[in-house]
């Protein structure tokens, strides 16, 4: 009798995609293919990164459009929001529910809404992971073009940097992005805290990342240049008016609320009195009236004796 049929094997993928990876692998066959297309070079990713970018420049504007508006209108806001809060703390649900009604009103007025400031991070995302997963998988398999279409030192995009040049450049740009705030134009004594969490967020990252293939930091690199080459487009007073993007205005300090830091917010404790009545104090004459005698300074002797 012949040989019963052997059902036929999966195409080998060398050993470096588990099954886990596959629906990934799947995600970003778009990207892979296009840049296959384009023969995976340095130079390809450049232009590819670029391009991508580009299409995102108009949220990117519309972006420093909301973060301007936020900004001009930050003392109001302000000062609404921490009635809101002081409402809240006292239990006082009037006040409260006073203080939120103005604080709608006034930013439908000056079309003002900070949840719009999150456009630009969730549009953005998508794209950094599905260029991430397929540099990854390509270098992963690997693509032959990829092995020698480096630059200088590093020719073979499928292997890390071993000069460690890429992701140390990578990590400074990124830090000059976060401290100039380039894809959000959000500049406030108010985000103190969690801009001080950015600052250390690279330092962080690196030691995570030092390994990845030089193609990711190739793309990487390009695009942190072209978040600075844009901030620094869009400071140009001809560009923003153009752009149609308000003036910031800059407000005096005074009119903010003070900031604490972040390690002497912790050290003062999570019980701060922010409101002027504190309803856990009697006033005088409390619930015994006018006529009532004052209450021992050690109430539990009158038990014990």
């Amino acid at each position: 009798a012949g040989a019963a049929p052997t059902a036929a094997r999966p195409p080998d993928l060398g050993g470096t995609c588990a099954l886990g990876e596959l629906a990934e692998v799947a995600k970003s066959w778009d990207w892979r293919n296009l840049l296959e297309f384009l023969h995976t070079t340095w130079a390809a990713l450049v232009g590819g990164t670029v391009a991508a970018r580009c299409l995102v420049f108009p949220l990117i504007v519309k972006g420093q459009r909301e973060a301007a508006k936020l900004n001009n209108h930050l003392p109001e806001i302000t000062r609404l929001t921490q009635r809101m809060q002081d409402a809240k703390r006292s239990g006082n649900k009037f006040e409260f529910s006073k203080s939120y009604s103005e604080l709608n009103l006034y930013q439908k007025a000056h079309d003002v809404n900070p949840i719009r400031g999150f456009l630009v991070p969730l549009v953005q995302a998508p794209i950094f992971i599905s260029f991430f997963i397929a540099l990854r998988e390509m270098a992963a398999l690997p693509v032959p073009s990829m092995q020698s279409g480096g630059l200088a030192w590093f020719v073979d995009l499928t292997a890390a940097d071993p000069l460690y040049v890429l992701p140390l450049v990578v990590t400074s740009t990124m830090w000059l992005i976060l401290e100039l705030g380039a894809e959000s134009g959000v500049d406030n004594p108010n985000l103190k805290v969690m801009k001080t969490v950015f600052r250390v967020m690279p330092l962080v990252i690196l030691p995570l990342t030092i390994s990845f293939p030089t193609a990711i930091f190739t793309y990487w690199l390009t695009s942190n240049l072209f978040s600075l080459a844009q901030v620094g487009l869009l400071r140009v007073p001809a560009v923003r008016t153009r752009l149609r993007i308000p003036d910031r205005v800059q407000h005096d300090p005074a009119m903010l609320p003070p900031q604490q830091g972040f390690f002497q917010s912790l050290r003062a404790g999570p019980l701060r009195q922010t409101f002027s009545h504190n309803p856990l104090q009697q006033k005088d004459g409390g619930a015994g009236g006018p006529g009532s005698s004052p209450r021992p300074k050690r109430p539990w002797q009158d038990t014990l004796g």
